[in-house]
C-alpha cells in the first residue's frame, strides 16, 4: 500500500472525511471536515464518487512526500504550493512522484486547506469514518514523521484537472433559518440581529466560532432553558448576548438559546472566515432553505461538471526545454511554393 509522508508539519493537521452521521444517541457528533465543500471539490477533481479522507490543514501546511506515484488534489483555503520548487496551482490535481517534495505554505485566504490523495487516506475507520474528532478523543493531531497509508488511485492516468472554487473565503452573507428558541426573542431584537454586521472574533475552533458586534442580543424569556439536542450551524446566544456558530465538532447537547441555524450551504463561509472577517445573517424561510439544499451527491455531480483539464503555464514549467515543442522545420514559404 502506498503512503503519504509528512516530512514537516507547520500547521494543525488532522485526517478528516465526511464524518460520522447518525450517532447522536451515543453522544458522538458528526465531526468531519470543517469545509465540506472543499472535500466535494477535491472528490470532483479526482474523479471520485464519494468524499475521500484527506489531510485538513489549519493555519499552515508543511512538507510531504509519497512512496509511490500519487495524484493529489489541493482544495479549500488557497495556500502557496510548490513541487520540488516549481509553483503549483490551487484547486487542481497534481501528480507527485517518489523522491519529490510537496510544500504547502501559509493560507492566502481562509483557514482550512485540504490535501486529498486520489485513493484517500486509508487509516483504520472507527464508527464508519476515518475522521479525527479531537473533542472526544478520536484520533490526534498529525506530526512530522507520520506516514499515512493511502488507497489505490482509481484512475492514475487521469489528466490533471482544475475548477474554480465556490467563493467562501471573504465572509459576507450567511443565510439562516429559525431555531428552536427564535420565538423567545422579541421581534425588535430579531430585527436588530439581522441588521447587524458581525465580525469573526479571535476565539474559535472545530467546536464553534465566536462572533463580535457592538450590540448584544438577549431575551429575558431564554434564561434557564433545559439542555436540548444541538447541531452544527446552530447560533447559540451566550449569556452576554453574542452568538457562537456551532461547528463540526460541537457537543451533542446544549442549554443556551438558539436564535437561528446557519444552513449547510453557508456553513463553509463561517468555517473559512479569519478573525475580523465581516459576516451578516440573512433570515430565510424553511421552504427557501429546502430549495437551496442539495445532497452531497448532487454537489459532487455539479462540481464534476465544472472541472476542466489543467493547462500549464509555460512560465511555471521548470523543465520546459525537455519537451518537444517543434515537430518539424519550415522555411516559411511552404504554402506559396508550387515545386
Amino acid at each position: 500500500m502506498s503512503a503519504l509522508k509528512i516530512l514537516r508539519a507547520d500547521g494543525l493537521m488532522t485526517v478528516q472525511d465526511a464524518g460520522r452521521a447518525g450517532h447522536l444517541a451515543q453522544g458522538v457528533s458528526r465531526g468531519g471536515a470543517m469545509d465540506r465543500r472543499a472535500l466535494v471539490e477535491a472528490a470532483a477533481l479526482l474523479g471520485l464518487r464519494e468524499l475521500p479522507a484527506a489531510i485538513e490543514m489549519a493555519g499552515a501546511g508543511g512538507s510531504f512526500s509519497v512512496t509511490e506515484p500519487m495524484r493529489v488534489a489541493l482544495a479549500g483555503a488557497p495556500m502557496a504550493a510548490t513541487l520540488d520548487g516549481a509553483k503549483l496551482r490551487w484547486n487542481c490535481t497534481h501528480l507527485v512522484e517518489p523522491g519529490q517534495t510537496l510544500r504547502l505554505g501559509g493560507m492566502e485566504a481562509g483557514l482550512y486547506g485540504y490535501l486529498a490523495p486520489a485513493g484517500g487516506i486509508a487509516a483504520e475507520p472507527w464508527m464508519g469514518s476515518r475522521a479525527a474528532h479531537l473533542a472526544i478523543g478520536i484520533g490526534r493531531l498529525l506530526e512530522s514523521g507520520d506516514s499515512l497509508p493511502c488507497g489505490a488511485d482509481p484512475d492514475p492516468g487521469r489528466p490533471a484537472r482544475t475548477l474554480a472554487p465556490e467563493q467562501r473565503f471573504g465572509g459576507g452573507r450567511v443565510r439562516t433559518v429559525d431555531g428552536p428558541q427564535t420565538g423567545l426573542f422579541e421581534p425588535e431584537v430579531l430585527e436588530a440581529f439581522y441588521a447587524t454586521a458581525f465580525t469573526r472574533a479571535p476565539r474559535g475552533n472545530r467546536q464553534g466560532v465566536a462572533l463580535a458586534a457592538e450590540r448584544h442580543f438577549t431575551s429575558e424569556h431564554a434564561a434557564g432553558l433545559a439542555s436540548d439536542v444541538i447541531q452544527p450551524g446552530d447560533l447559540q446566544m451566550t449569556g452576554e448576548g453574542l452568538p457562537y456558530v456551532l461547528m463540526a465538532e460541537c457537543q451533542t447537547m446544549g442549554g443556551y438559546p438558539r436564535i437561528g441555524t446557519v444552513i449547510p450551504a453557508d456553513l463553509p463561509t463561517v468555517a473559512q472566515a479569519v478573525p475580523g472577517t465581516a459576516l451578516h445573517f440573512q433570515r430565510v424561510s424553511f421552504a427557501e432553505a429546502d430549495r437551496i439544499c442539495r445532497s452531497e451527491a448532487d454537489q459532487l455531480r455539479e462540481a464534476a461538471a465544472r472541472c476542466r483539464n489543467l493547462v500549464r503555464d509555460p512560465a511555471d514549467i521548470a523543465d520546459l526545454l525537455s519537451y518537444t515543442l517543434v515537430s518539424g522545420v519550415t522555411a516559411g514559404d511552404d504554402l506559396d511554393r508550387t515545386d
